[in-house]
């Protein structure tokens, strides 16, 4: 059979279609997506999630080495503030979990299986999403299209976990989950930010404020309530 040599000169490779990778496959990775390197590698972050989840989950590690701006440093019973707003970010409503939730979804839609409801609070849904992701990354590297963005967001999302168990800091504003405020017959959902260094949150949607330490706690039970009632609203419909 003849080949025109053209032919041979245009054909491209494929490569990894990860971010940050881009290396040519192996033969044996014909018709795969992400390399197996980069399969690996994400197992491993995968499967360490969990673990810096519960170190991050605790009140010493939101509180640790926060203080009260021009407030004392010794003999006091009151929690210092800020609190580590990137930490509360990661373990709170709209964090590490709802992050993996997202990534589950869109597998479970391109399997064409029914979305899973969500798992009670992020501390009871990592087990489970990490278990689902462990699961099905196989699938996911050799048979979705879109996993090299998913690897890119769990990659970023284990660096995020990490700096932060670690000790390092990451100045910067961060999302903290949607505002949980009545309006009008439902709730206001504006996504909220913070920045590191202020413990003054201010919602742009309805204006509401939070600024003590006690009020921080009250805006996620409040996030968590209304996550609870749109389960709720969710099963009933279903």
């Amino acid at each position: 059979m003849h080949h025109n040599p053209a032919d041979v000169d245009q054909y491209e490779w494929p490569v990894c279609v990860t971010p940050r990778c881009g290396r040519q496959m192996w033969v044996a990775e014909a018709g795969r997506y992400a390399c197996r390197p980069c399969e690996e590698t994400t197992a491993q972050r995968i499967r360490e999630l969990p673990g810096l989840f519960r170190q991050l989950d605790t009140t010493a590690s939101l509180m640790r080495g926060s203080r009260r701006p021009g407030g004392a440093t010794s003999g006091s019973k009151t929690p210092p503030i800020p609190p580590r707003l990137e930490v509360l970010a990661l373990v709170g409503p709209g964090g590490a979990a709802a992050r993996l939730s997202a990534i589950e979804d869109a597998w479970r839609a391109a399997l064409g299986w029914t979305i899973a409801p969500w798992r009670g609070n992020p501390g009871q849904a990592m087990p489970r999403l990490v278990s689902f992701l462990t699961n099905n990354l196989l699938w996911a590297c050799s048979s979705y299209e879109e996993v090299g963005q998913d690897i890119d967001d769990l990659r970023r999302l284990h660096a995020e976990c990490a700096v932060l168990v670690s000790g390092e800091k990451r100045p910067g504003r961060v999302q903290i989950g949607v505002c949980p405020m009545p309006v009008d017959d439902g709730w206001c959902g504006t996504q909220l930010t913070a920045s590191t260094g202020s413990h003054r949150i201010h919602c742009g949607g309805c204006g509401a404020r939070w600024e003590t330490l006690g009020e921080w706690r009250g805006l996620r039970a409040a996030q968590e309530a209304v996550l609870a009632t749109r389960q709720e609203a969710e099963g009933v419909a279903a």
